[in-house]
């Protein structure tokens, strides 16, 4: 049975319970990382906690315990779950408070961590391309709620994958409110044409992903052109390649959009070439 973290100790999973009062499940009043581990070694780790640090920062949430504290909690509940090669969720919630709306009734965060496996797509797709649709649901306006926290308030991706669902697709494409390409319902999104990669930038709606990041640098390394600016559907359509990136996701190519199908058909070479490489880096 699996060790969940939870405030400050192990317990089984079915052990791992809060408050029917904690704001996290009341409201979505939280944040969040999902790390990657790969060979053992948790991936970007100093990364994703700053982007959790500065996500409870800018929502007001105070963490109760430092960096290092928590980074020590999460070693600890890999190796008791013996994950050489998985996937972490680390959540911090508001914690018990009332059934009112004010967030400072909550006197202390919940913390808790799952260290398990994941696999967001069967491997079929990764070899032979996914299929997406366009959302009528909207990304979130960045006077909403900005989207480069990561918060635990999911509604707005989870009425977008919604969709793709009920279309029999593998996933959304979602838009601002201006009309212009934001991300996936859960990954951020990249377009190759002429030899050169688009993406979307924060302000266009997206999260500032680590696994963008990490995408961005390998291209970079491997002199290809990446530029972020806003991204029409009409680019999705035209576009000689299409994929996706994201801590669970990884790299994945897109090979039909709106029923158009995507270069010929089948996961290009520079998707292929990132995949590779991103792999290679992860593992290194």
């Amino acid at each position: 049975m699996a060790k969940v973290w939870l405030d400050g100790q192990l317990v089984d999973e079915d052990q791992a319970k809060i408050s029917i009062f904690d704001h996290g499940v009341l409201y979505g009043d939280g944040v969040f990382e999902g790390i990657r581990v790969y060979n053992g070694k948790i991936f970007k780790f100093a990364e994703h906690l700053r982007r959790l640090y500065e996500s409870a920062k800018v929502i007001r949430l105070k963490i109760k315990l430092t960096v290092e504290e928590l980074a020590k909690a999460t070693e600890e509940t890999v190796r008791a779950n013996n994950i050489d090669d998985g996937y972490i969720r680390l959540v911090v919630t508001r914690g018990v408070g009332d059934l009112g709306l004010n967030p400072f009734f909550c006197k202390n965060s919940t913390i808790f961590i799952i260290a398990d496996h994941i696999q967001l797509y069967p491997e079929k797709l990764y070899k032979e391309g996914m299929k997406v649709v366009s959302a009528s649901t909207v990304r979130n306006h960045p006077q909403s709620i900005p989207p480069q926290v990561k918060s635990l308030n999911y509604l707005n991706n989870i009425l977008a994958k919604i969709e793709a669902l009920d279309a029999g697709a593998d996933e959304t494409i979602m838009y601002n409110h201006q009309g212009y390409v934001a991300e996936a319902s859960g990954d951020n999104i990249f377009i190759v044409k002429d030899g050169d990669i688009y993406t979307p930038p924060p302000q266009s709606g997206s999260l500032p992903g680590i696994t963008r990041a990490v995408v961005i640098n390998i291209a970079m390394q491997e002199n290809i052109e990446v530029i972020e600016r806003e991204i029409t559907r009409y680019d999705l359509y035209t576009a000689d390649e299409f994929f996706l990136t994201g801590t669970a996701a990884e790299v994945i190519g897109v090979v039909e959009a709106d029923s158009r199908v995507i270069g010929d058909g089948k996961p290009g070479p520079i998707t292929e070439l990132l995949r590779k490489k991103f792999f290679e880096y992860a593992r290194s």
